[in-house]
């Protein structure tokens, strides 16, 4: 019971010396790894790049002290991120003080989820999630996340539209305007860093090697070059009007938005009042709600629109006596003389301040990062966040268990070790729970850092404490230093890590398996891709043609006629084209026995009735029957007295104990008749074979060249 509660004290049966310098090693490994990709993940979450380091901090430590796997890495993950940031998109704008709260809240939300499952020992649920579904939806996450990075690459910035694909043909066309070649540059420089470093050695730390010479090269060519200039400095014809009309815009769309959320909680008040009823003041509130959506739909657009013409002005800057004046790039007087960059506004989803504008002339950096500890809160989480974050939180937690758990199994099977999924749940959940109050947001087991720490030898989850505890010495201490990493390398980087990802096998093997496997995973990759950035509509579609696939087989089991090959071994006649005998008919029914496909049974014996008119008994190979219901014992019932109706014989064999147990419970046993109840199909065959030819109009020796009469067996000397 102790280990069960804290499993962690296992690790120090015969623990030593020898194998904590192991796990220090693979636990300092890891760390270099995960700083920079921790920080990679923040911002494909939406978040601001150190909380990567605050995701990194408390759940590689806590996942493995009370999961059980002793290598699983936790902490920010590709997938997960992504699905964070896509899901919260709708509630916040990514990166403000809503989106990071809401953040934290949804991974106290996975966590919960995640324990209860782990709790309940209901860690089977995770099957609903079919292997063919998670290979297309992780192919195209993967697709979604690669190309996600690209307007970092070319250090261009655009809105995002409200799929994927039209947010990509934006940056395309941004990237053609206008393309920062330093940007690209770094991000170009650090995937080949990377690729041959790689190559070299694969236990090289090379994004850790990456961002270092990116960050000291950064640092020394000052490649961010940012000032706040005034208007004033601006000499353009038109400016301030634009910036004003930009201004006004994003003000009456914050205007609409408080005014929507006021009537919200008039509407939740009302709604309270009426309990299940509905009144003209709930259906006047929900009126005023649609047109003030429709209102802020609208200036949101004209928000797009305004902040794309003032993105894509370029200028020139002349800068004398310290102060700067910007020029229009394509009207340039002769007589000025510049610095020869090319400066850009920085337009976000704010009202710009006029006195103190934001001028880009030079690339995008990590920036400030806060030292010290994160702070440690419990999150707000009320009935109504939590129910209304849940379906994403479920989505999420069964997709992070599931790649935990894949990853977990396949070290185990080089370890040997013995893992407990229910109990992993337990770690992912107090890791999401616990992270949370530390202002973590979502995570879970990471493949390339699992592999890391396995490759450098971890005998225990010593490791991931000692990752823990890197990452807070980061914290307190080294911050300062990732002030000048450019932002294409964090791209780089997470470009890097889900190249892994893509699997194009997979949708082959899935294929050759089965047909429509392969045609459920292309399927859930299609909508996954076409949908972006609502990932949900892909697992969905995946799952509901997973489960129609499986109740159609359900509803339609293989009833096969078995007949006897040259290894006197009885098959499927139909698939091994073996000829059957005329008047026995052995009949095999495959699945579980119930309502959804009892009168299937009846509708194929009725059809080899049909397809042989000789037919005087049939027997009923019950081996493949592993449940019946009670639809099915009734079917069963009807099946034997129309067959007897119809005067031929019935009788079954092989019947297994739990069928049999329903079948004494309800006296259908006795219907049957138990001498007409075999053990073994080939008994069954020698008293059928015995039966139909003693005392008939049949030759009582046997009929010539009968199949059947080959299964006899011979009797005992």
């Amino acid at each position: 019971m102790i280990l069960k509660l804290f499993p962690f004290l296992a690790w120090f049966k015969d623990y030593d010396v020898g194998k904590f310098k192991i796990d220090f090693i693979a636990g300092l490994t890891v760390a270099l790894v995960l700083i920079p990709q921790s920080m990679a993940y923040a911002q494909l979450a939406g978040l601001p790049a150190y909380y990567g380091l605050y995701a990194a901090f408390l759940p590689p430590m806590i996942a493995s002290l009370f999961g059980s796997s002793r290598q699983l890495a936790t902490g920010p993950v590709a997938v997960v991120s992504l699905m964070s940031a896509a899901s919260l998109e709708p509630l916040a704008t990514a990166g403000s003080s809503e989106f990071i709260a809401y953040s934290i809240v949804l991974a106290m939300t996975v966590g919960i989820f995640q324990f209860s499952l782990g709790v309940l020992r209901l860690g089977l649920v995770v099957n609903f999630l079919s292997h063919p579904v998670v290979n297309g939806f992780t192919n195209a996450a993967a697709i979604i996340i690669a190309s996600s990075q690209f307007s970092k690459f070319f250090g261009v910035y655009v809105d995002k539209a409200e799929h994927h694909y039209e947010t990509m043909i934006r940056v395309v066309a941004a990237a053609f305007d206008y393309t920062h070649l330093p940007t690209l540059l770094y991000g170009v420089g650090a995937v080949t860093l990377m690729v041959v470093l790689r190559k070299i050695n694969p236990r090289i730390p090379n994004v850790l090697i990456a961002v270092a010479i990116a960050t000291v090269i950064s640092y020394f060519t000052e490649f961010n070059n940012d000032t706040r200039q005034p208007l004033s400095t601006i000499e353009m014809a038109g400016i301030d009007s634009k910036i004003a009309a930009f201004n006004e815009a994003t003000a009456k769309i914050e205007k609409l938005g408080n005014q929507r959320a006021e009537l919200g909680l008039l509407f939740d008040a009302e709604k309270k009042k009426t309990a299940h009823s509905v009144s003209h003041r709930m259906i006047e509130l929900q009126s005023e709600i649609a047109l003030l959506t429709l209102e802020i739909k609208e200036s949101k657009h004209q928000s797009h629109l305004l902040r794309t013409e003032l993105r894509d002005l370029k200028f020139a800057a002349a800068k004398q006596d310290g102060k700067y004046t910007f020029y229009p790039k394509d009207a340039l007087p002769d007589s000025v003389t510049t610095d020869g960059n090319t400066w850009r506004l920085k337009v976000g989803n704010t009202q710009l301040d006029s006195s103190a504008l934001l001028f880009m002339g030079g690339g995008a950096v990590v920036g400030q990062i806060p030292e010290g500890l994160p702070q440690f809160s419990v999150p707000d989480l009320t009935i109504k966040s939590f129910l209304k974050l849940l379906p994403t939180a479920i989505i999420i937690s069964l997709l992070g268990f599931m790649e935990a758990i894949a990853i977990a199994k396949a070290m185990a099977a080089k370890t040997g070790q013995k893992l407990d999924p229910n109990q992993e749940l337990i770690g992912q959940g107090l890791a999401n729970m616990i992270g949370s109050i530390g202002s973590s947001y979502a995570v879970s087991g990471s493949f390339s850092r699992s592999a890391v720490n396995l490759q450098a030898g971890a005998v225990s989850g010593i490791s991931s404490v000692i990752t823990s505890i890197m990452v807070v010495i980061t914290l307190l201490f080294f911050t300062p230093l990732l002030y000048h990493l450019p932002q294409a390398v964090l791209a780089a980087v997470i470009m890097m890590a889900v190249i892994g990802l893509i699997n194009v096998k997979g949708f082959i093997h899935a294929w050759k398996a089965q047909w429509y496997d392969g045609a459920i995973s292309i399927l859930s990759f299609a909508v996954t891709l076409y949908f972006a950035p609502h990932l949900d509509k892909g697992i969905m579609v995946g799952v509901a043609l997973s489960m129609v696939v499986f109740l159609y087989k359900s509803m339609r089991p293989v009833v096969a006629s078995l007949s006897i090959n040259e290894e006197n071994v009885l098959k499927s006649a139909d698939h091994y084209r073996l000829k059957g005998c005329r008047h026995i008919s052995v009949v095999r029914f495959d699945g579980a026995l119930f309502f959804a496909n009892a009168s299937y049974l009846d509708e194929q014996v009725t059809k080899f009735r049909t397809e042989q008119p000789s037919l005087r008994y049939i027997l009923l190979d019950a081996r493949g029957i592993n449940d019946m219901d009670a639809s099915g014992e009734e079917a069963l019932a009807m099946l034997c007295k129309r067959v007897r109706s119809a005067r031929l014989g019935f009788a079954m064999c092989g019947v297994k104990g739990q069928v049999l147990t329903v079948m004494e419970r309800t006296g259908l046993i006795n219907e049957i008749g138990q001498e007409h109840m075999f053990a073994d199909s080939k008994a069954a065959v020698a008293a059928l074979i015995d039966r139909v030819h003693k005392g008939t109009d049949l030759p009582e020796a046997g009929c010539d060249n009968c199949p059947l009469t080959q299964y006899i067996p011979e009797p005992a000397k």
